[in-house]
């Protein structure tokens, strides 16, 4: 047992849980912003365009009554538009951050030349062409 709570421990501590924990919590707080912005602000737009028609609201009765059960596609429309958003927003964000922290790889300074007399690759120190015996300018 003790054996199994040391090994829950490391599990727990190691950095990629505790990232995971922190993407999984911003996410939640994440998604509740980009709801109340398709609830808020986008729906309302959509609703003025297609003339006052409220999306939520849409649905169709399976039976008769008033526990009948409902068809509400204009819920699902609604969460069409949440998932694309929010794809749109995480896309940015990540664009953004692979653009932020791309290494920009610096070529290494070169090690060789050509000789202008045999077109031989050489050192780049060389004072003399090792193939064709030439004198090079330094």
């Amino acid at each position: 047992m003790k054996n199994f709570i040391k090994e829950f421990k490391e599990f727990i501590s190691k950095g990629n849980v505790m990232d995971m924990a922190v993407g999984v919590i911003i996410g939640g707080a994440f998604t509740a912003i980009v709801t109340s912005l398709v609830d808020d602000i986008i729906m309302p737009l959509i609703s003025l365009l297609t003339g006052g028609m409220d999306f939520s609201g849409l649905s169709i009765a399976l039976g008769t009554g008033e526990g009948a059960a409902t068809f509400n596609y204009g819920a699902f429309i609604t969460a069409v538009i949440n998932f694309l958003l929010i794809a749109l927003v995480i896309f940015s964000v990540i664009k953004a951050m692979n653009k932020f922290n791309k290494k920009k790889e610096e070529e290494p300074d070169p090690t060789t030349k050509k000789c202008p007399f045999c077109q031989s690759d050489i050192d780049i120190k060389a004072t003399r062409c090792p193939h064709c015996t030439s004198e090079l300018e330094k």
